[in-house]
Parts: C-alpha cells; structure tokens; sequence
C-alpha cells in the first residue's frame, strides 16, 4: 500500500515517524510520491499546547482533502491526550495512543480487517519503548534514548501523553549509534522527553551512556538535547568538556528565573542551582553554546515576579532563549490552584520581551565567537549560492556552495 507520513512537534516525534517508517517499508509498503493519493496516511501529532492541537486538527483536515479515500490514523501526545475528540474529527479512521504505535506496522498489515477505532491505553500504562532515529539531512540524525517523564509539573500535560520514564538499553542504542554512523551521520544528537532520568528502566544511568558513546571510534560528533538543570550534574559537565566526540552545546530548561514561580511549576530546583551550572559550563567550556528554555505567563506569575525574573536572565552568560507562552492545558494541576491569571494580551508583551533579550543574548554570543577557530560540519541544503553548516558550539556559519563538501568537517576562523 502507498503510505503517507505527516508529523508535527518534536524531534522525538520525527524519530518515531521516521522509524515508523522504516518498519512500513520491510514490509512491503511504499512511501508515497508527490501528487500520488495515498492508501493510508498516518499522521504523528503533538499536544504542547492549544496551538500545537489547532494545527493537529488544521493538518488532518487538509490531509483528508488530499487523500479522500485513504484510511487516516492519527497517533501522537494529542491522539493519546484527546482520543475522543480527535475521532470525532471529520475524516479520522483510527485513534491510536501511545502504547499502542508500535503495533501501527501490524495493524496497517491487516488494515482490510478495522473498522473505525480508537486505540488507547491510559497513560499510567504507558510502557511501550520504541527505539527509533530520524535524519533532518544526509547530515544529522536525532537518535531516541529515552521517553516519558516522572515529574509531573503543573502546567504541563507531556507525563500524561507519554507515560513514565523509561528507555532502551546502551547496548541497543550503541548499535544504533553505530548504525546511524554507517549509513554516513556526521552528528548525533540524543533526545528524549527527560534525557537525563536516562537509566530508570535498565539500572544504568545517562553519564555511563555518554561515556560509552564517546569511545565508539570514527568522525563523529554528539550533541545533548534538553536536560534538566537538577539532572545537568557537574559530572557529566565536567565530561563534555574533555570528551572526544561530544559537542560544547547545552539546553537547559529554566521556565521562570523566579523561585516562587518554579516553586508553583513544581521545578525540581531553584534558579541559584540553575546560575551554578551555567557557571561550571563557563569555567570549564568558556565558548560554549547554552541555550535556556524559558516560560512566560503562568497562573502566578506576578508582574514583580516576572521584573525578577527579568532581571535573573538579563544576569545569565547565555547563548539564547527558546520562548514559550503558557498555555492553559486541561487536566493539568495548575488549573486547580488559586493563582494570579496573566491575560492572553499580558502573556503576549512578556513573550515580546524575552524575545527581544533573546536576540540581544545571541547577538552578544555570536560577536564572542568572531575571530576564534572552530570545526563546522557543512550541510545539503542549498541557498543561492552559498551552504551552511554548525561549529561545534552551534555557530551558523556560510560559504559558497560545494557540493563536494557536504557532510564534511572544516576548521575554519570564524568571521
């Protein structure tokens, strides 16, 4: 059967499409071609927010105006959080939850035998864990080491979509590191929904999964996705800085500079244990990137609360600030405590200033790096004339176009 894949959201999702995908194939089934009509298209979404479940519905929509006789599964955080709302779209066939995606393979083997269904399982059982790599380009490839999350913050709904924390074994995800590198991957970048509970299924723990990447010989590099600041230990720090393949490049997640407020969220740490990591990073890698993932509008979230918290960004040596505006999330915990609601008009002009502080933040980083040597990696995508690629600490840098030079490692100065 001629199958169409969709995905929206995260890296992880694409991960899991792209594995997904892999399985169709094995099969038998085709991807199909542009301007063809589908069989079956498949549909991967995410649920982080309002917005994310409008486009959700936006794509399956226009989806099923492109395939009208194709059978449409829907899968992903808004298929597991939503189920009956999401079948009650006009044009969805099947409802598939999280537990349930690893069977999609089988079930589009006997799709001839389903009906119209929703596939779920509550999200306290959620205990599948699929092992799973995407590439973006011939470049960089986002490799699944974990999935789930046991914090269960206030405003936030991913434990309920992905269930409890659990991962693959580093002997499985070494043979996928190996195998991503044979099929030409540059670099790797691990991801997960909380990287660094890596362990809690298998007894081992996300420092013995750095370190057993880093002796896997070949021209490579490895990059961290999103770790939480209580689980960014000093060793694992202190690891980066002197490892042979992994890049000087972190994401941290902060949500609010102001204690009270992380004390709302239910954070697993205060915003004085978040300076001291940023600190050690820079002692040890003075240029390295750090990205912080930053939360503005909370139920609670003060007009003083947020100047404070102003001020502790302002205060930071980050590269850049990955913004988000809250968004109320049904079912979540901090929509039954009696708080301070921020307007949707508010919620916007404090989004407006951290991204200006932002941009101020990067501006300020890229002008460090002027003048230094660094290693990019050149990537496939043509612009004009010219090509782009990253250094190690995440430097977007350009030169003329090359096609021999794609995929390929070179010191450079940075201008």
């Amino acid at each position: 059967m001629k199958i169409a894949f969709h995905t929206l959201g995260c890296k992880l999702n694409f991960a899991e499409t792209s594995a997904l995908g892999k399985e169709l194939l094995s099969r038998g089934h085709t991807k199909v071609h542009t301007g063809e009509e589908a069989d079956i298209c498949i549909i991967n979404t995410c649920s982080v927010t309002d917005a994310a479940d409008h486009k959700g519905r936006q794509a399956i929509h226009r989806i099923r105006r492109q395939n009208p006789h194709a059978t449409l599964i829907v899968t992903g955080c808004y298929a597991q959080l939503k189920p009956q709302e999401v079948s009650n779209i006009e044009g969805v066939d099947i409802v598939v939850g999280s537990n349930e995606k690893a069977d999609i393979p089988l079930l589009v083997d006997n799709l001839e035998k389903a009906h119209p269904a929703i596939l779920t399982t509550a999200h306290n059982n959620i205990k599948a864990f699929q092992s799973a790599y995407s590439k973006d380009d011939r470049t960089r490839c986002f490799l699944k080491v974990q999935d789930g999350c046991d914090y269960f913050c206030t405003y936030c709904t991913i434990p309920y979509a992905r269930g409890r924390s659990r991962n693959g074994s580093i002997e499985d995800i070494l043979r996928q590191v190996r195998q991503t590198l044979s099929e030409g991957a540059k670099e790797i970048v691990l991801t997960g929904v909380n990287i660094g509970d890596f362990g809690k299924s298998t007894g081992e723990s996300f420092i013995d999964l750095l370190k057993a990447i880093d002796v896997v010989e070949g021209e490579f590099r490895v990059r961290i996705s999103s770790c939480e600041p209580n689980l960014l230990t000093d060793e694992i720090i202190e690891f980066v800085a002197c490892s042979n393949h992994f890049a000087p490049h972190f994401h941290i997640p902060l949500q609010s500079g102001s204690n009270e407020v992380l004390q709302i969220m239910h954070r697993r740490y205060t915003r004085e244990l978040f300076a001291e990591r940023v600190t050690h990073i820079r002692r040890l890698m003075p240029h390295a990137f750090i990205g912080v993932d930053c939360m503005v509008g909370v139920r609670g979230e003060t007009e003083e609360y947020f100047e404070d918290y102003v001020r502790f960004v302002e205060s930071l040596p980050v590269s850049q600030l990955h913004v988000f505006t809250y968004s109320e999330r049904e079912g979540t915990h901090m929509l039954q405590m009696p708080l301070v609601v921020v307007s949707a008009k508010e919620r916007k002009h404090r989004s407006d200033i951290m991204h200006r502080l932002s941009g101020q933040k990067l501006t300020a980083f890229y002008k460090q790096q002027q003048g230094r040597e660094a290693v990019v990696l050149w990537e496939a995508k043509r612009e004009g004339d010219m090509m782009a690629g990253f250094t190690e600490n995440y430097v977007r840098v350009q030169r003329p176009y090359d096609k021999a030079v794609i995929n390929t490692f070179e010191r450079i100065t940075i201008p």
